[in-house]
């Protein structure tokens, strides 16, 4: 393994460029789904009122 990175030492910089990638796709769409999350949770709450008053 060390031999691979001795003879191609730019590819300890591409990987951690990929990870760095992979974390950041990662983060915006875990936040992203939250949000999708929280706002269909409250249009919910909000509606569930609406619907039961009318008659």
């Amino acid at each position: 393994m060390s031999d691979l990175f001795d003879e191609y030492p730019m590819l300890i910089f591409a990987l951690e460029a990929l990870l760095a990638l992979f974390l950041l796709v990662f983060i915006v769409v875990w936040t992203s789904s939250g949000k999708k999350k929280a706002t269909r949770s409250r249009s919910a709450q909000q509606s569930q009122p609406q619907q039961q008053q009318k008659p």
